[in-house]
């Protein structure tokens, strides 16, 4: 570590005592570097989304702060709460979905008792959100039995006039998009399927009243963040070191802003596809024309502790029990970045 600083010291030569002042005066600048911007962000404005464990972790997140989201878009998941913990029935149940998918029943219920206990927001809150619900036709993935489950829960708390579900669209299991990714019926790296569907505008434009169409070259910035500042469970937590934030130029100009959140799927984080899904998935042509601030989580991979190779967002309990409430690390993690930004 100390080679790496001698490099940006004035004089290699000098004394101790004088570098050490000047490691003193180089701390202040390193430990601001990585910090999420403090916005003008809109009160009522934030919505969140996500695909595959993405779209759980979106659930998850609308659910456990159900009082401060306004909204959510889900491409391939199921409802909150569906593994209850236990990956056996992750993979089967909540993935394949066979035969006619999760039952709901005992997911209503245990929400009803978490906002008892005070483990998430009262589920009255949701009754004024809208929700985009998406699955693939092609998808071979995630069984449609799955996102059925989903509207359904949703039905349980939210009027059906204010839930909107896509099942048409000839998509593999991955994001649609318009004009960048691989073909729309394959299931591959990055996970961005070019269907000439344009899923992040349409889900956008559900979530949110009177969006004006994408016109001209994106004048906003993609930015890097430190997630470290904001996660503070240690591996359990299985969030990369990198984040990624979409910053309109109005709303770096300090402009009344509105805040979402879309979160990756499996495999599609900063450590398989870099900045891919940030850049690509077509939401930051929509948030530039419409001011509207993009925050870009991103999960990690891990081999040993906790065991998630493929980088998934914990929908099925690796990093503890909590993982579908506001205890949840990952839950919380995300929670501290949008205070930082300014959402509450």
């Amino acid at each position: 570590m100390l080679d790496g600083i001698a490099g940006i010291l004035p004089n290699a030569r000098m004394t101790p005592a004088r570098a050490a002042c000047w490691l003193i005066l180089l701390l202040p600048a390193a430990a601001a570097a990585g910090e999420l911007p403090r916005l003008n962000i809109l009160p009522g404005s934030l919505t969140v989304s996500g695909a595959s464990s993405g779209g759980y972790m979106a659930t998850q997140y609308q659910v456990a702060y159900s009082k401060d989201v306004q909204g959510a878009g889900i491409i391939a998941a199921g409802p909150w709460f569906c593994a209850q913990g236990v990956l056996t029935r992750a993979l089967d149940e909540c993935v394949k979905g066979e035969p006619a998918g999760p039952d709901v029943a005992p997911l209503v219920a245990a929400l009803r008792a978490s906002a008892l206990g005070g483990f998430v927001d009262d589920p009255s809150w949701l009754a004024p959100d809208r929700v985009w619900i998406f699955h693939g036709a092609k998808d071979t993935v995630v069984g449609a039995a799955v996102t059925d489950s989903l509207l359904r829960f949703y039905r349980a708390f939210l009027p059906p006039e204010r839930i909107r579900y896509e099942t048409q669209v000839p998509a593999a299991h991955g994001f649609p998009a318009d004009g960048v990714g691989v073909p729309c019926d394959v299931a591959r790296s990055p996970w961005i399927n070019d269907c000439g569907y344009d899923a992040a505008g349409m889900m956008l434009k559900h979530l949110y009243d009177g969006l004006r169409e994408p016109a001209g070259p994106i004048r906003g910035e993609l930015l890097e963040f430190d997630q470290s500042r904001y996660a503070t469970g240690g591996m359990l937590t299985s969030m990369a070191d990198k984040g990624f934030l979409f910053v309109p130029a109005d709303c770096a100009a300090a402009k009344p802003c509105r805040l979402h959140v879309a979160f990756h799927g499996c495999r599609q984080g900063v450590g398989f596809v870099g900045r891919d899904f940030a850049r690509d998935a077509g939401y930051n042509r929509w948030a530039d024309a419409n001011r509207i601030v993009v925050l870009y989580p991103q999960a990690a991979k891990s081999l040993i502790w906790p065991f998630n190779p493929r980088g998934c967002w914990d929908w099925w309990g690796y990093s503890g029990a909590n993982y579908a409430t506001r205890e949840g690390l990952q839950l919380k993690a995300v929670h501290r970045m949008l205070g930082a930004i300014g959402a509450r």
